[in-house]
C-alpha cells in the first residue's frame, strides 16, 4: 500500500508540473520577449520518459530487477535481471528475423503475380522483371544485381539463385527455374508464374494455419511458466514475506536457485518442441 500510494502521489506531482504551470511559464516567455515566439520545449520529465520508452524491450528485465532488489532488500534480483538481458535481446532479434522472412516470403509471392501481369501485357521478360521488381520489393537485399543482370543481358537465373538463399526468398529459386526454361527452350513464362505463386502461397498458407495451431502450445507454456510469479503475488498479498524467504534464507535460496533452473528447462523445452513442430 505504501508503494502504491508513492506511485499515486508522484504520477500528481507529474501532473500538476505539466498542467497550468507549464502554459504560465510559457506565458511569462512570450511577452518577456517583446511578442516574438518562443520555442518552449517539453519539460525534463516528459524527455527523459521518451527516452525510456525508446529503450529496446529487454532492459526492462534491469528495470523489473532492480525494483525485486529494493523491495527484498537484495541485489540477486538486479544481477538475474542483467543475466536476462542478453536473453530477452536473443528473442526480439530472433523474433524480428522470422517477422523479416515472412515480409519477404510475401513479397516474393507479389513479385511472381506482378511479374506474370507484365509478361502477358506484351513485355519482354527482362523489362517486365524490371517494372514487378520495383513495384514488390521481393528481390530483398539482391535486387541491384539481379535488376543489372535483367537489364544489361546478364545471368538473371544465377542472380535469381543467388537472391533465394535470403531467408524467406526461397521461391526465388523456383523463379530462377522458370526463367531459365523459358529463356532456354521457349516455354511460356507468365503459366510457369501463375503456377509457382499458387504453390507459394498454398505453401504460406499451410505455415499460416501450422503456426495458428500451435499458437494454444506456445501460449500454454508461457502461461505455466508465470505461474511462480502469481505464487509470488499471492504470497506477498497474504503477507507471508515469499520475497524474504527466497533471498535471505538458506532454504529459500536452494528452492529459487533448483525452481529457477527447472523453470527454464521446462520452458526451453516445451518452446523447442513448438519449433520443432514447425520446422517439420
Amino acid at each position: 500500500m505504501s508503494v502504491g500510494a508513492g506511485l499515486v502521489c508522484a504520477g500528481a506531482a507529474a501532473w500538476m508540473m505539466s498542467g497550468p504551470d507549464t502554459g504560465a511559464r510559457r506565458a511569462r516567455l512570450l511577452f518577456a520577449s517583446g511578442g516574438a515566439p518562443v520555442v518552449v520545449g517539453p519539460p525534463p520529465w516528459e524527455r527523459a520518459f521518451v527516452r525510456l520508452r525508446r529503450l529496446p524491450a529487454e532492459w526492462w528485465s534491469v528495470a523489473v530487477g532492480a525494483l525485486l532488489a529494493v523491495l527484498g532488500a537484495s541485489v540477486l534480483p538486479l544481477l538475474a535481471g542483467a543475466v536476462g538481458v542478453p536473453v530477452l535481446r536473443r528473442v526480439r532479434l530472433a523474433r524480428q528475423a522470422r517477422q523479416a522472412r515472412d515480409r519477404r516470403g510475401e513479397a516474393v509471392i507479389a513479385l511472381c503475380g506482378a511479374l506474370a501481369g507484365e509478361v502477358r501485357a506484351g513485355r519482354q521478360p527482362g523489362e517486365a522483371l524490371l517494372h514487378a521488381a520495383r513495384d514488390s520489393g521481393g528481390l530483398g537485399e539482391a535486387q541491384a544485381a539481379v535488376l543489372a543482370a535483367a537489364r544489361f543481358g546478364g545471368d538473371v537465373p544465377g542472380a535469381l539463385a543467388d537472391a533465394a538463399r535470403q531467408p524467406g526468398a526461397e521461391g526465388l529459386s523456383g523463379l530462377s527455374a522458370c526463367w531459365g526454361v523459358a529463356v532456354d527452350r521457349g516455354a511460356g513464362l507468365a503459366a510457369g508464374l501463375d503456377r509457382l505463386e499458387a504453390a507459394l502461397r498454398a505453401e504460406r498458407d499451410q505455415r499460416a494455419d501450422l503456426q495458428a495451431q500451435l499458437a494454444g502450445a506456445r501460449s500454454t507454456a508461457v502461461l505455466l511458466a508465470g505461474l511462480p510469479v502469481l505464487g509470488l503475488l499471492l504470497g506477498t498479498a497474504l503477507g507471508a514475506r515469499p520475497l524474504h524467504v527466497l533471498l535471505h534464507t538458506g532454504a529459500g535460496l536452494a528452492c529459487l536457485v533448483v525452481g529457477g533452473v527447472l523453470e527454464g528447462a521446462g520452458l526451453w523445452w516445451a518452446l523447442r518442441i513448438v519449433r520443432g513442430a514447425e520446422a517439420a
